[in-house]
């Protein structure tokens, strides 16, 4: 194989990459708040472009945008309480999160808020919905008969993106919503609130944006970037913002807004562990108390700043290989971002060093910290529509690299299957980080942590889905994407996400005391992450493998079929059928087998033949794209990848058929919801076939 000509240089880089290294990046990131949009988060942005310039990076800049932030007001806090039948307030919940030991005199923390909640006071009866899933509020509308309209709802956080549960909300008609954090989906089992454990302490809130983006970027300029030529539509055409108003709470205060309440039992699965009966309502036991929000969050343009260093390619500067995460922090941002950002500063360290050893990639590396992925993935989107027709051009791989970190456990990979073969090749080199394994490999230590369900002996790898900044890349411009981070035991640990995210106790003694005491996970990850990008920007022949794309494609087409045959009536009656995707599959199957065959007897010293083969592999991504993007989602734009419209941290696949088909049981108008099916089934045929003729030999 093609990457064994420079193994020592592949080698030497992932050994430059330090654990001890990592850890002052770490420590040196998370000293101060840098949220968006501040002043603290400009210096830091400069800091980092000085470090690559002095590590030998061909350039650094800082590239900026104005986009619309979102801060609470700092003389009216935000909050929520229960007044009695004269208005008066029986009880507020806190204004701020208590703060961890060692940063009392901190100034700057910014106070749990939903970013870009509407501002208002409304009042009413609260409604328990559990996790505001879509599934939670039809058992409350069509099982239990409760209606939400002009009531305060209130929903646990977890399992599904919040900006989902608010738009859940807003359709449901309530008013506004209240979100906690809730011990059964925060706190693991046999661990001490931080600072004892890393469990969510009760004065702990979750902040974060509750947009529905679906791609757009920054709501003002969707399609474009926020630059100062730029249009900017008016706050009401704002791209996804929210209606109503919107908060977040610890387990503290939820304990006092759930332990009066009134109405239904709760259904099987709706109860949490807090010590309350977790009724539905509406409305509390005593009928004359009401929830009011109070809620005064501004929405601001406001100045961002990512920073873009470059190593140009030797051979082929042309052809670009991203690894992309962001900088911007709630908070201090232990695990989100810094974790990664770390881990990216000593990538582009260790990158540096091989020049200086008279290493160049064959491929031009650009390394990006991108700024306000917290407001919706800000920074990243927009560099993407400024530079679109270049990346759609040039771009190979996007590499992301948000939190290194989010349990103990083991590795988790969600990428592209073009890029499986390669992950694969990659955990082989790397060895495991944990204690007692000292002679594995990090692939079998992975192995033996998460195997794959299916028919394969391999680790598990799953689909993208959202909520981080690869987003625009692969779904919105088809380019080739992948993530890598160490995770959690998925079978035994049920909480989400990691206990204290999004709050103030995301330090870096979270990260040395508890996730990571050697760094060596987050070396591990680290040489993950830059062990693709080597292989991406240096092996002669990139190294996509299209025959595991088949096998996916296969895999996908016969899951979207086998939800629709649950409807095997409508399926006769309107003639839906799956031939016509499942041929195309077939022949993208045959037309990646014969790519692969010829690859082997390619002539290698032939430069313009290598270029043909190496477009074929950089373009298949891209074959995968449709102009028109999804309905109603015109920036998503991958026919075969989407995040689920349920929860945009999910990836759906044929999201296309997927969204036709869903609750199509109570489509108002079967016929034109059966017609849709087959409408999407086209789409998706069309576009594998399409992507299948890109594999053909040239002429």
């Amino acid at each position: 194989p093609q990457h064994h000509e420079k193994p020592d240089y592949l080698q030497n880089f992932l050994k430059e990459i330090h654990a001890d290294n990592i850890k002052q990046h770490l420590r040196k990131f998370t000293r101060l708040p840098h949220l968006a949009g501040t002043q603290q988060n400009l210096r830091l942005a400069k800091q980092i472009r000085d470090e690559w310039l002095a590590y030998g990076l061909d350039s650094a800049e800082l590239v900026w945008y104005d986009v619309l932030l979102s801060y609470p007001n700092g003389s009216r806090p935000n909050y929520i309480s229960i007044v009695d039948q004269h208005g008066d307030e029986v009880f507020n919940s806190s204004l701020s999160e208590p703060v961890p030991e060692g940063y009392e005199h901190v100034t700057d923390i910014v106070p749990p808020y939903s970013a870009f909640s509407s501002q208002g006071q409304p009042e009413g009866d609260l409604v328990y919905v559990n996790y505001g899933r879509t599934e939670d509020f039809f058992k409350l509308e069509r099982e239990m008969g409760i209606n939400c309209t002009g009531k305060i709802v209130i929903a646990r956080y977890g399992k599904i993106f919040r900006g989902n549960k608010v738009k859940n909300a807003m359709l449901a008609g309530a008013k506004g919503i209240v979100m906690y954090s809730d011990p059964a989906d925060y706190c693991a089992e046999g661990v001490e609130p931080y600072p004892a454990g890393w469990n969510l302490p009760g004065g702990g809130a979750q902040r974060g944006n509750v947009l529905n983006l679906n791609g757009a970027g920054d709501p003002l300029t969707p399609g474009y970037p926020a630059k100062e030529y730029t249009y900017r539509s008016s706050l009401e055409e704002g791209v996804g913002l929210p209606k109503i108003p919107v908060h977040p709470i610890g387990y503290h205060d939820a304990l006092h807004l759930l332990k009066n309440m009134g109405g239904a039992s709760p259904p099987a699965g709706w109860t949490g562990a807090l010590n309350v009966s977790y009724r539905i309502g509406p409305g509390f036991t005593n009928d004359f108390h009401k929830v009011r929000m109070n809620i005064h969050t501004y929405n601001e343009v406001t100045r961002i700043y990512n920073v873009i260093g470059k190593i140009r390619g030797a051979q082929e500067p042309d052809r670009y290989i991203i690894l992309g995460g962001h900088r911007d922090a709630w908070v201090f941002g232990g695990i989100d971002p810094v974790s990664g950002a770390a881990v990216v500063h000593e990538t582009a360290r260790a990158a540096g060093k091989q020049m200086q050893k008279g290493w160049r990639p064959r491929r031009t590396v650009i390394f990006a910290s991108w700024d306000a992925e917290e407001f919706g993935l800000l920074g990243s989107t927009e560099w993407a529509e400024d530079n679109a027709k270049m990346l759609q051009e040039r771009a190979v791989a996007y590499i992301n690299a948000d939190s290194a970190i989010e349990g103990m456990y083991t590795l988790r990979v969600d990428c592209t299957p073009s890029l499986h073969t390669v992950v694969y090749d990659i955990t082989k080199q790397v060895m495991s980080p944990e204690k007692g394994e000292e002679r594995m490999t990090l692939y079998e230590s992975w192995h033996k942590r998460d195997n794959w369900t299916n028919d394969r002996d391999a680790p598990r790898i799953s689909k993208l889905g959202s909520g981080s900044d690869f987003e625009a890349y692969f779904i919105r411009l088809g380019i080739t994407s992948g993530r890598a981070r160490y995770t959690k035991n998925r079978k035994t640990e049920l909480y989400s996400s990691y206990p204290v995210y999004h709050s103030v106790y995301e330090t870096f003694e979270l990260v040395e005391r508890f996730y990571d005491p050697s760094f060596r996970r987050l070396e591990a990850v680290g040489r993950v992450r830059a062990g693709l990008v080597f292989r991406l920007a240096d092996d002669l022949i990139i190294p996509l493998d299209c025959n595991e794309y088949a096998q996916s494609l296969a895999q996908y087409s016969h899951t979207i079929e086998q939800l629709a045959m649950k409807h095997p009536q409508e399926m006769q009656m309107y003639s839906v059928k799956f031939d016509a995707l499942f041929s195309a599959v077939q022949n993208f199957t045959d037309a990646a087998a014969g790519f692969h065959h010829r690859l082997k007897a390619l002539d290698t010293t032939d430069a313009l033949a290598v270029r043909m083969v190496n477009d074929q592999l950089m373009y298949l991504e891209r074959a995968f794209i449709d102009p028109l993007g999804l309905p109603g989602r015109p920036f998503y734009r991958h026919v075969i990848f989407a995040p689920s419209s349920h929860n945009k941290y999910a990836g759906e696949s044929f999201p296309g058929v997927y969204d036709a088909l869903f609750d199509i049981e109570n489509a108002v108008d079967p016929h034109s919801a059966w017609d849709e099916v087959k409408r999407q089934i086209s789409i998706a045929a069309f576009t594998v076939n399409s992507a299948a003729n890109t594999l053909h030999p040239v002429a």
